[in-house]
């Protein structure tokens, strides 16, 4: 099989129809997609990864150039047929390897492949089309139109730009829609209970992986992070099987790195899936105390125990739980409770890019509005003299700071000892916020 075969295409379409027409995240697809298909050459992986993630993160350009050279505007197609276009679109723009004809005769292809054969003729016409002239696409100006120039060119809704700007103005706009295009390489944690930053780094090597250890001048103890790159899938590293790492955000490492929790104490991570921060707590007490990994759903439960299982740490269990539901039996117990809640997720989109297609304005008020419910909630488990930290992955002023604001008035026996704005055009981490409230032990 060479990256020239429709195989190859037709999975990355059938990724793209789970996630854009059936709401499926694409990181959870692509990876059970690559897990069935192991038998796929690394040169393979990469050509189905690229393919699939470039479409997400470009679509409403793609569909801006498609709807420049169709009668049939794209929001009118069915979706197969707008996938493939897309597809082809991307590879004449964005794949200077892929010859235009083997783009558009693939996509001929794919169209009959999924019982569209009356529309071979409109697939190869447009995508022909747009190949001569490709060089040549007219683009809005972006001194008359800005938001929706910048929202074509970095595929980005025009409403979550006129946020930005509201909050950040339109300097920092343009940059935080720019690092979203930028390819950042896999961030990891090392496990120390199991291994040394510098035994990975030597087998990393023996293996052909290139890894770096990540150094952050403000927090001199953050040592056990490093990047990674130049591996085939994280399935095929016997370390990541056993447990000597586990991949992570440098930002959501931080919310343990902040929160310092000491050990023989006792945590509870309410939002806890899939675990990464319930295990680097229980790591970070030496496998003392105890940990409580907290989520809603069966499903998110079960990746948490098996991450935990993976991780060899035993201070830690995996628990279902609506966070919205005061336990009473947790209340004045907890040294630490973690409450990464849910929200837009929109310090994400290079991992998460199809998340910009579907928030609303009025999903983040609903998630605002579920966090401060349970924020309400989980700060009664917290014990005097306590610590509650408070984080997301986003970037919107509503969800972060106002929210902070809001929990201070309404809970004046806590403290705010620190916040920050994580932004994703600060180096190549995601856009995080985090909040530390210390229970004033009066």
């Amino acid at each position: 099989m060479t990256t020239d075969s429709p195989n190859i295409r037709a999975l990355v379409l059938e990724l793209l129809l789970a996630v854009l027409k059936d709401g499926e995240y694409s990181h959870i697809v692509r990876s059970a997609v690559l897990e069935k298909y192991q038998y796929l050459t690394k040169q393979e992986r990469s050509f189905l990864t690229r393919l699939t993630e470039g479409v997400l993160e470009r679509q409403i350009e793609l569909d801006y150039i498609i709807n420049q050279f169709s009668k049939t505007k794209t929001n009118k197609m069915k979706p197969p047929i707008r996938c493939i276009l897309q597809i082809g679109v991307y590879q004449l723009k964005y794949m200077d390897s892929v010859p235009a004809s083997a783009a558009c005769n693939e996509a001929v292809r794919l169209t009959a492949k999924k019982g569209f054969s009356t529309l071979k003729g409109f697939v190869n016409g447009v995508l022909r089309n747009i190949g001569r002239n490709i060089d040549n696409i007219t683009y809005p100006d972006e001194k008359k139109q800005p938001f929706f120039a910048y929202s074509v060119r970095f595929s980005i809704p025009e409403w979550i730009l006129r946020q930005w700007e509201k909050d950040y103005g339109w300097e920092k706009t343009k940059s935080i829609a720019e690092s979203f295009q930028t390819k950042v390489r896999t961030c990891i944690r090392v496990n120390r209970m199991k291994t040394t930053p510098e035994k990975l780094l030597h087998s990393f090597q023996k293996q052909g992986i290139f890894a770096e250890r990540i150094c952050l001048p403000k927090y001199p103890d953050f040592d056990s992070a490093m990047y990674m790159s130049g591996y085939d899938y994280l399935a095929g590293i016997p370390e990541f099987l056993q447990g000597m790492f586990t991949v992570q955000d440098i930002s959501s490492m931080l919310v343990t790195q902040i929160a310092a929790p000491k050990p023989g104490g006792y945590v509870i991570d309410v939002c806890s899936a899939p675990g990464g921060k319930s295990i680097h707590a229980a790591e970070f007490m030496q496998g003392e105390g105890f940990v409580e990994a907290r989520d809603l759903t069966e499903y998110k439960v079960s990746r948490m125990k098996e991450n935990i299982i993976r991780s060899g740490m035993k201070n830690i269990r995996a628990r279902q739980m609506d966070a919205r539901i005061l336990e009473e039996e947790s209340i004045a117990k907890a040294d630490l409770v973690i409450a990464d809640l849910p929200c837009s997720g929109l310090g994400t989109l290079r991992k998460k890019p199809e998340i910009r297609y579907r928030i609303t304005e009025e999903d983040e008020k609903n998630l605002a509005a579920l966090q401060r419910e349970i924020l309400s909630v989980v700060c009664q488990y917290v014990k005097p003299g306590g610590t509650l930290m408070f984080s997301t992955c986003t970037i919107d002023r509503m969800e972060n700071e106002e929210n902070t604001a809001w929990f201070l008035k309404q809970n004046p026996q806590f403290s705010l000892v620190f916040e920050r704005q994580f932004f994703p055009d600060e180096g190549e981490l995601d856009g995080f916020y985090i909040a530390r409230f210390d229970f004033k032990n009066d």
